[in-house]
Order: C-alpha cells, then structure tokens, then sequence
C-alpha cells in the first residue's frame, strides 16, 4: 500500500484522531521512515506531516510510542546525515522538541543511549540533531526511575550517569564544538559541568589550531553555569604547552639548520590574539568571570611563575583597558614581578637554596616575549604594555635622596629587585617603541613630560630610555621634533644633570635637523643670561657639547669625536644638507658666547675649563681659538716681570661681598686646562706628517705665536713659584685658616688654588721635561712647597676640628699612570739618573701612590675623574690597567720590611699604599666593568719566582693572583708580632674577598680558596678585631658559595662560650678551641659576626618555608600530590636539620656570659625570629594535615624535642641574666662612672629591653600555642617535650621590692636600712642564678 501524504494531512486536520489512528496503524515503519524522508527532501509539508504522527500516535497507546520513538530515531539520523536544508532540518528539530517531555522514560534512555553510541563511534554526521539532545537529557531527568541493569535509577542519576560515560568516551574532534554548544543547554550539576570542561580542555591538542577560539567562545558562554576557575587555567595551560613546543621547534631547528615547525608562529600568535579578545569580552559582559580570573592569578602571588606566561600576561593586559580591573591588574603585575625578582636575588645569594629549589621562570623573558609576540596584531595589549612599562619606571626608578638630591650609585653588576624591574619596564617601552607604530608618539611624549615634571627625583632611567629611542628609531623622533622643541623651552629650569643627559641622548638629531638646531641655539642663549646660576650652567653644558660634536673641516679624527648613528638616512643628510666648512662659522659663533661666561661665577668657568681640552680633542681646528681664549685669560693673572714674586696674583680670584668672601676665578682649574690644551697641541704637531701644504703652513706661523708665548709663560712661572716662600702668598705658619672669619675663608681659597698651581705644574713640568735631571730636580723644590703648605693646613684643619674636605687633586689619570711607571719600572738606562732624583724622595713616592689611590677611589664612586680621559671609560680603563701594573710590581718585588727604617713615624708605607690601590681597583672593574676583569688581570706582569704564569681564562687567573696574595698574607701571619702590619692584613683579606667572589660555584679553586680559608681561621691567633672581621666574613661569603655555614656557626657559637664563659659563674667550662681566630678580645666582635649569618641563615629558612605554604595552598586539589610532598620533601628536610643545628648553636650563646648591648639585643632578636619560623613550620604541618591525615615525619618531633630542652629553658634564664645586669661586671670600676652616664645608659637598656623581651616571651608562647593545635590534629603529643612556664613575673625581683617598700615605709630608720642593704641586695642574686 502506497503513504499517501496529503491523506495523513487531511486526516490530522479533522477533529477526530481515530481514523487517523487507524491509518497510521496499516503504516509500516518502513513506509513511514520513506515517506518522512520523502517529504523531508522536498523541503514542503513536512512540519505537518509530523505533526499528523504525533497526532495519531498517543503516548498513552503502545504503538503511538514505538511509532513516536521510531519518527525521533528517524528525523535524527536523517537531520545529521546533511541532506537536508538547514531551514527544514531546524523545523524537524524544533517539532521534535515540542514533544519530547511526552515521551516516556524508557524510550527517553534508549534516544539517550542511541546518541552517546552515535558520539562514541563519530557518525554525529553535521551534528544538527544535537539542539535535541538537551532537551532529551532535560526530560530524562525529570522521570522517576528507570531501570539500569539488574536495578534501577532516578532520572537525574540517570543522567549522571550518562554525562559521565560520554566525557569518559573518545569524540571526534569535528564534533567537540558542537557537543560544547550543546552543553550550554543542559541542566548540569557543578560536579558534572566539572566533568564536561575537563572533557573539553583534554580535547584541545586534539584540535586543528584555527578550531580554538570558537571552542574557548562556547566554552566562556559554558562557563557562565559554574567552573570559571578550571576553565580559564586550562585556557592558559594550553597555550603555555603549545608556546614551549614552537620554542622547542625554533631551537631544534637552529641546531639542525632546519626548519621544524608543527605549528607557524603567526598562526599561533593570531589564534591567541583572538581567544585573549574572547576572553575580554565575556569578561565585560560577566562581572564574575573578570573576578575569578583575578582571584586566580592572585592565588598564585606567592609563587607567581606557576601561572604566568606570555600568554596570561598578554591577557592581562588585555583586561587593564576594562576601568574596573586596570588598578587590580597593575597592582597583581607589579607584585608579581618585584616578587620574583627578589626570589631570583635569594636564590642567587645561596648555593644552598639553590641545590634545593630549581630557578623559577624569568618574568622579564615572559613579559619581553609578550611584548615581541604583541607584533602580530595584538594591538588590543600594546596600550597595556605601555602602561605597565610606565608603572615600572615609576614606582620602581631611582628616590632622591637627602634634600632633594640623589648620589650616584655604583653601576654595580649585582642589581637590586627595583632595579631590574626599573630596567623591565625601560625595555617594555623601548622595545614596544620600536615595533608598534602607534605608540610611538604616546611613549616619547610621556617620557619628554617626566623629564620635565620629574625636576625633584633622579631622571636617569628616563634619559637612557631616550637615547635608546633616538638611536633605534632617529627618524621617527624627527617627526615628533615640536615635542622636542617644547621641552628645549624647559631646559633652563631643568637641574643640571637632567639637561646634560637630554642633550647627550638628542645629539644625532641636531646634525640633521636644522629647526631643531636653531631651537636649541635660541635657548641656550636665553639661558646664558638666566638670573639663575644652574641656568647659565645648563647653557654652558650645552654649548660644550655643541662644540664636541659638530667637526670643522680640517679636525683630526678622534675614537671619541663620532657618534655612530644608525640610520644610513641621517648619514646621508649630515652630507648633504651640513658640511664641515658650515660648522666652522657655527663653532666659532658658540665661542664667542661662551668667552662671556669667563667673567661668571667660578662654577661656570669650571664647566668650562673641564672641557675645553675635550672639545680640543674632538674639534681640532678650534686650537687657535681656544688657546688664545686661555692665554688671555691667564694673562689676567700672570705677572710679566720676571724678578717679581710670587709670578700668579691670587689677590684678583677672589671676590668678597659684605663680610663673605669667595671663589672668582678658579686659577688652578684655568692653569690645568691651559697645560692639558697645550700638551696635547705639542703632541698632535709632533704626530702630525710634514705634508708641506702652504696652508698648513700658515696656521702653524699663526699657531705657533700662542704656543711659544704659552711656554715661556710656564716655565717662568715654574722658575719663580719654586723661588716663592710661602710668605710671599701670605700663608705662612702663622696664617688663620678658620672658616668662621673672613680672612681665614680668604687664606683656605688661596691655599686650595696654590696646591692645585703645584700640582698643574708638577704635571706640566715632568711631562714636557723629556727626563731631564735639572727639571726633575726642580719638579721636587715645587713638591717640597706643596708639601709644606699641606703641611700648615692639615695642621691648621685638626686644630680648629674644621671638617672640610682636602681639595681634589688636579692631576690627570694618564699623567698618574706614567708617573707611577716612571718611579717603579722604567729601567731605561739613560733615564736612570734623572729618575734616581725622584726615586731619592720617598715622600713624593708615596704621595704619587696616595692620588692614585685618591683618583681610583673618586673612579669607584662616581664613574669618573677630574682631568683629561677622565670621563671616557675606555681610556679610564686602559689607564686603570696600566696602573694596577705598576702597583702589583711594586708590592709583590718591593716588600714593606725594606722600607721600614727610611719610613716616617705614622706615615703609610708605598708598599701598603700600592695594595690599598690594589683593593680600590679591583672593587672600582668588579662594580663598574664586571666583565673586563679578565682583561684587567691579563693587563698584570707580574714575574713570579717560580716562573709561573697566569693562564689565558679568567678563572685561572684567578686562581694564580689569589695564590699570590695568599702567600702575602701568610707572610703577615707566620711572622713576628713586631712584623704584624694589622693594616696590611686587612687590606689583603680585602683583596681576596673582591677576587674569590667571581669563582664558579663547585670548582677546585672554589674549594681550596674555602679550605685554606677555614685553615688560617683555625689556627692564626692574632688578637686583632679588624682582621678577625675581615677574616671571618671572607669565610662566609666562600661559604655562601658552596654550602651552608651552619656547622662552622655552630663551632664558632662553642668558642665564645668558652672565651666568654658561663651566665652561671659557678659553672666550669671545659676550654676547647676549633677557631684559634677567637680569642677573649675578638670574642663580642665575632658574636656579632656570627649573629649576623644566623640572621641571613633564617632568612633562607623563612623563604623555604614561604614557598612550601604556597605550594600546599595551590596544590590544596590534589591530596595524594600533598601526601607525598609531606612525606618525602627534602626540602622539608633540609629546613629542619637547618633549624636543628641553629638551635643548638643558639644553644651555646643562650649560655654565653655575652657583654650586654648589641650583643645581648641581636641575640635576643635572633631568638624571636627563630621561634618565629618555628611556629610557621607547625603552620605548615598544621595545613598539611588538615588536607589529609599523615603522619608527621620523625625528625619534626625531634625538632620539637631539640626546642623544649635546649631552646626554652635556656631563654628564661638568659633573659634574667641580662636584666639582672650580671654582663656588665667589674662592678666596682663601674661604680665610678658619672651618675649622668649611668642613667643614660640605664634608660637606653630599659627601653631596649621593653621591646625585645616581651617580643620574644610573644613568639615562645605563640610557639606553644600551635604546637598544641598540631598535637589535637595529628594525634600525636607533642608537648610532652615542653615545660611550660607556670609564671610571668620573671621580671619582678620580689625581694627587692620589699626592700624599697619597707625604707618608704620607715624613713627614719636610714643606718639600720644602710646596713641590711647588702643583705638584700646580695640575696635575690642567688635567686636568679637559681631559676
């Protein structure tokens, strides 16, 4: 029988179903699934057709329900099979739904089940017939029970049951969105959703890349339901696996020379760039979702390289631009990297954290990948970035210090944590700079504005980050010349050293810039006439650099005249638009403006003779100018008759207003320019070929007149100032020096400008003597005059206690250099007389080391020093080396013994000069050039007796300079008492502390420099407390390298107390010695020494167990995860023998009679910590066990056990020794002392003690109060090991109170009170001792 369609249609439409029954009855299934897929295909009447079956099959009748189960199984498989029009299938699909909940239970699990076998073997077809499975699984739970099995189950277990075999069964990727939408329908407990998100996740690496934003939108709507937290950590997790797989793709392929790539990096970049705006998109639109995000960051704070990645910061970032998260956001970042790179820094300090703990992820490597992966359109992070490089410089960038003002810090190569997060955000910026273009006009111009607003705090971080602005992108900085422009107008306003840095860092662009240029000039002018003297400064710096860095056609090229400048562009314009012979005219235009500043205030005409030789240098062609600038500017002061003394007036470089008098002209300062100038005009003529060009020719006739004039002037005035008493400048023995009046500020110019003429000359005279014997001879008369003179003021200084610095000295760093060769190796036979003068006078010798220590001392604190090359770190260097040459030599050949006898009483000998110079300079490469030392130990020849040499790396030069000055200190040691130099020892100890800090951790070297170390400690017996010092600290920073202190600590700690003896004086000690270095003189030092390793020991112990509670807090989920770590931890185990050897070595000072002061406070302060971390650890136990029920380990009960018998016990009676005041003895001696210093020192101590006692009496019974929680939770009784205190009035001396009550009490009974005060006063001591 054909189905007719249009039959079954017209039957429906009646009012009665039973014919329709009766028709649909003779309707086999094979003709109804025929006629529905007919119909369906057609694409008409196929909603009413369906609607006729339902209609004519009830759910009350048996075959109305296999006819309906039989239609759903039907309208399933043919929705998916694709052959449909979507518009049909979605009717089919929406009829279906409508009669779903009249379906009964049986027939709902059997569609149930036909979809999850469907899932499982893949054929779900399009997936379209998946919009009824929630509805399905919705109906399934709402019936009563079903049967399952041999049993039977309510519908919601039912549909548990179902949700958990589906996500335990494979599904095919193609389907894994569609089953993912799907579940958005679905009612599903938190436990099931569980269930389904981790489904989902594990499907991501099965998934084609492009297939993952839409999953992670489906799955961001699916989280709207619950599980946010899981949801977003698996997000995360993904992309971290698939970034460290395309990193391990990249390497490998470098290595092989391949290209290995599953996955291309851009397609990976834009993938993450989508889901991150998925991300931030459902957060805008679900509060809770940005919430949850935070939290779970933040819950990682402690140990935040566990969720960080580029990927989560980009994130990050992302959400900052939503005003309700930017605070949070910056706050958790700001956090996040300060705390790593202070783990960095923790880790990096101990060799023991570092055998403990693996190295976390760098945060700076993660956030730089951020920003270099922000390249690939991720322009929704770039604005964050910009911000969070901004926060960084900020918050963590250079404080002014004292009164607005900032000293330099040492580059050192050890940065703190601010430091590098300062530097983070500096190349956040610049590297941000250089690849987003939009950005670029908001970094410059934020970076101008802080230079500008910045003027009471150090801007020097901003500076750098300009210069390395200007040298990436010039071009681009000269589209953004307004700006610039704008902040020119501030410059006079600006401090000194933030003009010179913005100057130095816009200096390429001026050469093409012509606008720019002219700016410049504008203002500089203005400044030069400013009513402020910083003003006028700034211009003069201005001008100088102007001058250095614009060549006129002709000048010699200098290493330091050309910038490089990267942009072949700008080389090209500097061609053409400038040339040499233009800068000429402009050079010479600046000139004359500068020449106005030589009648200003000293400080400027300083600025000026600084660095007028520099820009000689630089500028060649300028030499005639500028010579004759100088000459007729020492004109001024020179006297021309040659029978008059003294040959300068000092009278006119002074200048007095009212009662005060000052510096005018700094005529020392003038003199040294002259000489440096003219010194390097000789050398550069001697240098310069005979080229026989006429022109040069006219320049030398026109030259040669200053330079002849300059070199009479010089030699005249040498003559005469060696024939000039003292007397002559009126600074004579009986001159006033003081400062409170105006003649003696007049006589301290004047003897400061009269030194630094001595020392000009000295330079002058010895470098152009050519070692002539006459000109040495009178180099030493001038030295004899300064000599006196500083003589007189030194003296003149320590009467009146003035506490002025000596002026630094004018000598120049190359002159020092080859000075110091001249004295002590030049073996030159034809120079062996002349030098024999100089080497005659062992005070020149050793005034020639002091400056050279002076001058690398200034080097180690500010970077530079005074004179020529002084500015310029390679030069500094290379000078540097060859100085510390000549020191080595003449410390290690000359000994200090042989100069012993000439050597005046209380003056320094060369040989401990040369060593202190030795230690400056290997501290001044260690901060300043941590990676030039190997150069700078090559640069050393020194001739060993063995014939040894250095070998070619650092390490083993090292090694063969550390044994050279080991075999030095040794020869202090084994000798005489009355060959004991204290100083030379300390200077040694110095010496190897600053050298064996750059040996590898585990190396040979490393071990034997540790055992030799420990050697002399245990067996010198000098009682010197400096050298003890120096000694032992050496010790611990060599041991920090390789291991802990802990067990020499403990050694040290049983020496003091034996030196020191017992708090009980009836007690014996037994004397034992392991450190002879620790004798009753260095015992209080070395307690101090020891106390401070205990200090930095707890320190490591508070961060290990810092990190172990971080780590329980974010493993909390996985039980077996913390099972084990509290079971087998050696970190664990490592902190509890750490705390077991403290305590027992905190055991031996407890018993200590320490002397009372900073002793007995650090000890007592040390004990507070310690209990401290004790009650962290129980904490950490306490958490342990309340995840899971363990055991605790062994040893922690013997930690406990340790604590009660060695520890507590031992506090109690130490506290009653120190406020009994049994440390300080001799009492009778210090009866004598005045009543005021006794009262003083009485109310010191109390309100020392006031704070540290009860602070650690706190941290005790704090102690004893978690160990009693862990004893409740563990099962285990711990306070058994414990005597608790059954009092507190340990403080109170009963007996003495009664004393004091009863003399109120009876007044007038004072003689028989006089005479039981002994008595009573004697008695409560016993009591102490006894408790």
């Amino acid at each position: 029988m054909r189905v007719d369609t249009e039959n079954i249609i017209s039957l429906s439409e009646k009012d009665s179903t039973h014919e329709l029954q009766e028709y649909l009855s003779s309707v086999t299934p094979e003709q109804l699934t025929t006629v529905i897929t007919n119909t369906a295909l057609k694409g008409k009447d196929i909603g009413a057709l369906i609607k006729a079956f339902f209609k004519g099959s009830p759910p009350s009748l048996p075959n109305g329900v296999s006819r309906r189960a039989l239609l759903y199984q039907h309208c399933i498989s043919l929705c998916d099979s694709g052959d449909l029009q979507t518009e049909v299938a979605s009717d089919i699909m929406g009829l279906l739904m409508l009669e779903t909940h009249s379906l009964p239970g049986p027939s709902l699990a059997q569609l149930s089940s036909l979809y999850v076998d469907a899932i499982k073997a893949g054929k779900m077809g399009n997936g379209k017939s998946l919009e009824l499975f929630p509805t399905i699984l919705t109906a399934l739970a709402g019936t009563k029970a079903l049967a399952y099995g041999k049993g039977e189950l309510s519908g919601e277990e039912y549909k548990k049951q179902l949700i958990n075999t589906l996500c335990s069964s494979r599904w095919d990727p193609q389907y894994v969105i569609h089953l993912t939408t799907m579940f958005r329908d679905v009612p599903l407990s938190p436990e099931e959703l569980q269930f389904v998100i981790e489904k989902v996740l594990r499907m991501f690496e099965k998934l084609e890349l492009q297939e993952i934003p839409p999953l992670i939108y489906q799955l961001l709507l699916l989280s709207s339901k619950g599980c946010k937290k899981q949801m977003l950590e698996g997000i995360i997790r993904y992309f971290e696996q698939q970034d460290e797989q395309q990193k391990s793709e990249q390497i490998e392929g470098e290595n092989l020379d391949v290209e290995v790539q599953s996955i291309p990096q851009d397609q990976l970049r834009h993938v993450e760039g989508t889901a991150i705006l998925h991300i931030v998109f459902a957060v805008r639109l679900d509060h809770e979702l940005g919430k949850e995000f935070l939290k779970t960051m933040k819950a990682s704070l402690g140990e935040p390289s566990r969720v960080l990645c580029s990927f989560s910061i980009a994130q990050l970032l992302s959400l900052s631009r939503i005003q309700r998260l930017e605070e949070q956001v910056f706050d958790f970042l700001k956090g996040s990297i300060i705390k790593c790179f202070k783990d960095e820094q923790v880790q990096q300090g101990s060799k023991f954290l570092q055998d403990l703990v693996a190295p976390p992820c760098s945060v700076s490597t993660m956030i730089l990948e951020t920003v270099k992966n922000s390249v690939f359109g991720w322009d929704h992070v770039t604005q964050g970035l910009v911000q969070l490089g901004f926060i960084l410089m900020d918050s963590f960038g250079p404080k002014p210090g004292p009164f607005g003002k900032t000293a330099e810090a040492p580059s050192s190569s050890v940065r703190s944590p601010t430091q590098l997060a300062c530097q983070l955000g500096g190349q956040i910026l610049l590297e941000g700079f250089k690849m987003h273009e939009q950005i670029r006009g908001e970094i410059l111009e934020q970076v101008l504005n802080r230079l500008v607003t910045k003027t009471a705090s150090p801007v020097t971080h901003f500076i750098d980050l300009l210069s390395s602005m200007v040298t990436s992108a010039p071009m681009i900085l000269l589209e953004s010349s307004p700006k610039v422009m704008e902040t020119f107008d501030q410059l006079s306003y600006l401090p000194l050293s933030t003009v010179e840095g913005l100057l130095k860092a816009v200096q390429p662009l001026l050469k093409v810039s012509m606008a720019l240029k002219d700016s410049l000039i504008i203002v500089l002018r203005k400044a030069m006439f400013s009513s402020q003297l910083d003003g006028r400064k700034s211009a003069v710096l201005g001008f100088l650099l102007l001058l250095k860095n614009f060549r006129v056609l002709g000048s010699v090229s200098s290493s330091q005249a050309s910038q490089a400048i990267t942009s072949s562009q700008i080389q090209a314009d500097v061609h053409s638009r400038y040339n040499a012979a233009a800068n000429e005219a402009f050079c010479l235009e600046i000139l004359s403006s500068l020449r106005r500043c030589l009648s200003q205030q000293a400080d400027v005409r300083i600025m000026l003779y600084e660095d007028f030789h520099d820009v000689l240098r630089r500028n060649s062609k300028l030499a005639s100018s500028i010579m004759q600038t100088l000459l007729s500017q020492l004109r001024r002061y020179y006297e021309p008759e040659q029978d008059l003394l003294p040959p300068l007036k000092l009278e006119p470089c002074i200048s007095a207003q009212g009662d005060h008098v000052f510096l005018q002209e700094p005529l020392s300062h003038l003199l040294s320019c002259t000489v440096h100038c003219l010194l390097w005009y000789q050398g550069l003529h001697a240098r310069r070929p005979n080229t026989g060009d006429e022109e040069d020719d006219d320049d030398d006739e026109d030259e040669g007149g200053f330079q002849t004039e300059l070199q009479t002037m010089l030699e005249s005035v040498t003559r005469r100032m060696v024939k000039s008493e003292l007397e002559d400048f009126e600074l004579d023995k009986s001159a006033e020096f003081s400062m409170a009046s105006s003649v003696g500020v007049r006589n301290s110019i004047f003897a400061a400008l009269l030194m630094g003429l001595y020392e000009v000359l000295i330079e002058y005279n010895f470098t152009s003597a050519n070692y002539n014997k006459n000109r040495f001879e009178e180099l030493l008369q001038l030295f004899s005059r300064y000599q006196k003179l500083c003589e007189i003021v030194k003296e003149k200084a320590g009467k009146s206690r003035a506490s002025s610095k000596a002026p630094r000295s004018l000598l120049s760093l190359g002159f020092i250099s080859s000075l110091l060769y001249a004295l002590f190796r030049d073996s030159t036979q034809s120079r062996e007389e002349s030098l024999a003068v100089l080497r005659g006078s062992a005070d020149f010798m050793r005034y020639a080391v002091g400056v050279t220590v002076h001058k690398i001392q200034q080097l180690e604190e500010t970077g530079h020093t005074d004179g020529p090359d002084g500015h310029h770190a390679d030069k500094a260097f290379h000078h540097l080396c060859d100085i510390t040459s000549v020191l080595m030599w003449r410390y290690t050949n000359v000994p200090p013994a042989a100069e012993d006898a000439g050597k005046k009483t209380g003056s320094r000998s060369v040989s401990v000069l040369c060593l202190e110079g030795l230690l400056r300079v290997f501290t001044t490469v260690q901060q300043r050039h941590p990676t030039r030392l190997a150069q700078l130990l090559g640069a050393i020849d020194v001739m060993e007796e063995e014939g040894g040499e250095a070998g070619d790396g650092l390490v083993e030069k090292l090694s063969f300079y550390l044994r050279q000055f080991q075999r030095s200190l040794m020869t202090q040691l084994s000798g005489s008492e009355e060959d004991f130099s204290s100083r030379e020892a300390q200077l040694l100890v110095g010496v190897l502390a600053v050298l064996s800090c750059r040996l590898e951790s585990g190396s040979p070297q490393l071990e034997q420099m540790i055992t030799w170390t420990l050697k002399i400690c245990k067996e010198t017996s000098f009682e010197d407390v400096a050298l003890t010092k120096g000694l032992l600290s050496l010790l611990f920073s060599l041991l920090a390298l390789q291991r802990s202190p802990v067990a020499e600590l403990w050694e040290l700690c049983q020496d003091i107390h034996s030196q020191l003896g017992d708090i009980d004086q009836d007690v014996e000690l037994e004397k034992q010695s392991h450190f002879n270095i620790v004798c009753m003189k260095t015992a209080a030092p070395t307690t101090l020494l020891v106390l401070a390793q205990v200090g930095r020991l707890l320190d490591e112990v508070d961060w290990l167990i810092t990190q172990k509670k971080t780590q329980a807090a974010l493993d909390k989920g996985n039980a077996d995860l913390l099972q084990a770590t509290g079971q087998q931890d050696r970190v664990l185990k490592a902190v509890t023998l750490q705390l077991g050897t403290l305590l027992t070595a905190l055991h031996e000072l407890l018993q200590s009679a320490l002397p009372p002061g900073a002793c007995t406070d650090t000890l007592l302060r040390d004990l507070s910590r310690t209990y401290g971390l004790l009650t962290s650890l129980l904490k950490y136990y306490i958490q342990l066990c309340a995840s899971h029920q363990s055991q605790l380990p062994s040893r922690l009960e013997k930690l406990v056990k340790l604590s009660g018998s060695h520890l507590t016990p031992q506090c109690y009676n130490f506290i009653t020794y120190v406020q009994s005041g049994e440390g300080s003895g001799g009492a009778e001696k210090k009866k004598k002392k005045k009543e005021e210093d006794a009262m003083v020192a009485a109310s010191a101590k109390v309100l020392r003690q006031t704070k540290v006692v009860p602070n650690l009496i706190f941290s005790i019974e704090q102690y004893e109060k978690f160990l009693i929680l862990l004893s409740k939770k563990s099962k285990v009784n711990l306070m058994q090991y414990m005597k608790l205190t059954t009092s507190r009035d340990f403080r109170i001396n009963a007996a003495a109170l009664d004393a004091v009550l009863q003399e109120q009490q009876d007044p007038d009974s004072q003689q028989t009170t006089a005479t039981q005060t002994p008595e009573q006063s004697q008695e409560p001591k016993k009591k102490k001792r006894k408790v």
